[in-house]
């Protein structure tokens, strides 16, 4: 599941990407992993393909998120 944080409105827009335990957060500009807790390599690597397949859906959503 891909999920904003409303307290993160002050950092450059981001994604949290969480399943089970696992923990990632992959950043929307340029896409690249801030951190992973959790996730195997081949996972990490699809969460950032599909990110990057996602990413001005993701972008447009988190501007619309914060700009209320």
């Amino acid at each position: 599941m891909f999920r904003f944080y409303s307290s993160d409105r002050l950092e450059p827009p981001h994604v949290h990407v969480i399943r089970d335990d696992n923990v990632a957060k992959v950043w929307l500009q340029p896409v690249s992993l801030q951190y992973n807790r959790g996730y195997r390599l081949e996972e990490l690597n699809a969460i950032l393909r599909l990110t990057r397949e996602n990413q001005a859906t993701l972008l447009e959503t988190w501007y619309e998120y914060f700009s209320r």
